[in-house]
């Protein structure tokens, strides 16, 4: 969960966000050292007037400067490849829901089961219970078991909507006609928020995203008391 503040990513709760939050880390040092040395280079040029005949007319200064951006270049793509299609790897997965977006609300069906399936509307604020969160907390959440792959087919109704939690690592869009898959494995349980990152009409920030991890003995319960409701 985000707080005030914040100046890094939200706490990983999935390996794929993991890895991304390595990269961004691996990244930004990259631009870090990058940026130090033009600075230097910056104040070196304007603080003193001595110059080097060697470094104005050098062949060598040249061959580094083109081969060493080549380098960091590399080093910055190939594991921005691996996380790219790490993220595209959907295995075996022992569970598939299906989130259609609507203007302003997500349905959720649960593929599995004959008969399982949902809308999850936002609270509004009067109703929110003590320790909910406004614009976030969803009157029904989609309850996922913990440590299980997880795929999610992704659609909408009416217009574009993109179906993000940032804490595990997702986003895909939601375009209607179309069906979109993603993959997600949760690392440990808890309650994780989103939003639809589409701007998707008036309502657009009032149909938040709500995924509850539970053990499998918890989800298998839920599921059980959600199909005799039904």
């Amino acid at each position: 969960m985000a707080h005030p503040l914040q100046l890094g990513f939200q706490d990983a709760a999935s390996p794929v966000m993991e890895e991304l939050v390595h990269f961004h880390d691996h990244a930004l040092m990259v631009v870090f050292l990058i940026s130090t040395l033009v600075l230097y280079v910056i104040v070196a040029m304007i603080s003193t007037k001595l110059t080097n005949k060697f470094i104005l007319d050098s062949q060598e200064i040249e061959i580094i400067w083109t081969v060493l951006p080549a380098v960091i270049l590399i080093l910055i793509a190939l594991p921005s490849l691996r996380i790219l299609y790490l993220m595209d790897e959907i295995n075996d997965p022992h569970l598939t829901i299906k989130a259609v977006g609507h203007q302003w609300y997500w349905s959720y069906e649960y593929t599995d089961y004959e008969d399982l399936g949902f809308d999850s509307y936002m609270v509004p604020t009067q109703d929110l219970a003590p320790g909910q969160f406004r614009l976030l907390e969803a009157d029904h959440r989609m309850v996922v078991p913990v440590e299980s792959p997880l795929r999610v087919l992704v659609t909408a109704e009416d217009v574009l909507h993109s179906w993000a939690v940032p804490a595990l690592g997702v986003k895909m869009d939601a375009v209607p006609g179309r069906l979109n898959q993603t993959a997600f494995i949760t690392s440990r349980p808890g309650i994780f928020y989103g939003q639809c990152s589409e701007i998707c009409g008036a309502n657009h920030s009032f149909m938040p995203i709500v995924v509850e991890a539970v053990p499998l003995e918890h989800f298998e319960t839920w599921s059980s008391l959600m199909l005799e409701d039904a």
